[in-house]
């Protein structure tokens, strides 16, 4: 009886312990990235999932977009709603929102666009009852789809759909609350997209390596090119940039999809030699010559 006293005065809104499998926050973040970060945009997650009303599309877009500022290796923006619109908008609007994306992610700087949608969530549960005590042990599963879109090369760099698993061990008052059974179920469905989002992470990781940085030459003045990346997006004095025109969009000519976009012709090439504002840089006419406003750079 002691021992039964002593677990009900522990008790607080129905839950004595709870216990999470591989529950806490990700690891201390990485070293610090010694290469040029890339620009992305984040879109608002779509809620596929039978769970629909709640806020699981905002947890796996704020998951993703913390997990993806930690490795160092990015810029996440947070315009990127008001720019390109929600995940939501590029599912209904196809190839055509994706062509219109692309157009306005380059005058952005953005060099990929992740954007996804919730598949599944749900909830299961198995219970025991002992004496006054319910012994109830949940499951949590997720599905997420994640894509990556190549600004530069006007197509899917990636996509892939990512599983997220947790347990949940806790000992209940058999006469728990509805709002507290509620309360639990949301809590878990929520940590399973959080899992299947930092389990997409690597995916966009090796997506990425595989596309080149790309800035912008925002404005020039006399012998001055001024480049929109600087010292934030690692850029560094002495770096050489390619400056280049603009591909071409290819179309499919039975379909009328884009195929994707030409390398465009290597103009001349700049020599870094100064930073301004928190993100930009100041370059000079290295090689070459007719470099303007609008036309691309490249790391050498």
């Amino acid at each position: 009886m002691a021992a039964v006293a002593a677990l009900l005065a522990s008790c607080s809104g129905g839950v004595v312990r709870r216990n999470f499998e591989g529950m806490g926050e990700a690891g201390p973040p990485p070293p610090d990235f010694g290469g040029v970060r890339k620009r992305v945009a984040l879109l608002a997650f779509l809620n596929e999932s039978p769970q629909r009303g709640g806020d699981l599309g905002e947890v796996a877009t704020a998951e993703l977009r913390m997990e993806l500022a930690r490795t160092g290796r990015f810029l996440v923006g947070r315009a990127g709603g008001r720019l390109f619109g929600s995940s939501k908008e590029v599912y209904s609007g196809g190839g055509v929102k994706l062509a219109q994306l692309s157009r306005r992610a380059k005058a952005a700087g953005i060099g990929f666009v992740v954007f996804g949608r919730i598949l599944d969530a749900r909830v299961r549960e198995r219970g025991d009852e002992v004496g006054l005590i319910r012994k109830t042990r949940s499951y949590t599963e997720s599905r997420v789809e994640v894509r990556v879109f190549d600004v530069n090369g006007g197509k899917e760099a990636h996509t892939a759909v990512v599983r997220g698993h947790a347990d949940d061990s806790a000992y209940r008052f058999f006469a728990g609350s509805a709002e507290d059974r509620a309360r639990h179920r949301r809590n878990l469905l929520r940590y399973g997209v959080r899992v299947a989002a930092r389990k997409a992470v690597p995916g966009i990781l090796d997506a990425s390596a595989k596309l080149d940085w790309v800035g912008r030459v925002a404005k020039v003045v006399g012998d001055k090119i001024y480049i929109n990346a600087g010292r934030e997006s690692g850029i560094n004095v002495s770096d050489v940039l390619r400056a280049m025109t603009e591909g071409s969009e290819i179309y499919d000519p039975d379909t009328g999809a884009l195929i994707g976009v030409s390398e465009g012709e290597v103009k001349g090439t700049l020599e870094v030699v100064d930073y301004f504002g928190p993100d930009g840089s100041i370059a000079t006419l290295h090689s070459g010559g007719a470099v303007h406003e609008g036309d691309y750079v490249r790391l050498y």
